[in-house]
């Protein structure tokens, strides 16, 4: 659905257990989020819902992408603007210079512990979908990303991870092979 990154979502204020709130290209809150969207879409056919409530296919709870993978993705693309935005992780784990690309894939049925307590296991990547070309914000559209994932990695990027232990994580937290 082109242009449907151009809108975004925050919590409004500091209210937790609220909805979110859709905000239009401006960054201005809409009254009606899925009359706003099919008008926004010129489709009648989509319904705003809650992320629990729609079933991902190629998804697991977390996903986890490493500075290292999406410096390959720079260096594979030059030219075109490449930032963690376009494969929305829901962690993105700085790694020292000269981390190989896709370093997570060896992670693959292991754990890792991020800080003090949560710990996640790693499964798989997911295969990545023609989002990753959309344009949103000001990341312009470009084919050329996805092409490169598919000749170079199958087409997949991140690493997918069930959690094992729960717990609170904190910007600037360690991540620890176990």
């Amino acid at each position: 659905m082109p242009g449907l990154l151009r809108l975004r979502s925050r919590y409004p204020g500091d209210a937790v257990g609220r909805p979110p709130e859709l905000l239009d290209p401006d960054s201005e809150p809409v009254p009606d989020a899925s009359a706003y969207v099919r008008r926004y879409l010129g489709r009648d056919d989509v319904e705003v819902a809650r992320e629990e409530a729609i079933w991902h296919f190629d998804q697991l709870p977390v996903s986890l992408l490493t500075t290292a993978t999406l410096d390959w993705v720079r260096a594979a693309v030059p030219g075109v603007p490449v930032d963690e935005r376009r494969f929305r992780p829901n962690l993105l784990v700085r790694t020292p210079p000269g981390t190989p690309a896709c370093v997570a894939d060896e992670w693959f049925g292991g754990t890792v512990r991020i800080g003090g307590t949560p710990r996640l296991r790693f499964e798989r990547s997911s295969e990545r979908c023609p989002m990753a070309n959309e344009a949103q914000q000001d990341l312009p559209h470009s084919p050329r990303i996805l092409r490169a994932l598919a000749r170079a990695h199958d087409m997949r990027l991140d690493a997918l991870a069930t959690v094992a232990r729960p717990g609170r994580v904190r910007l600037g937290d360690t991540v620890e092979l176990l």
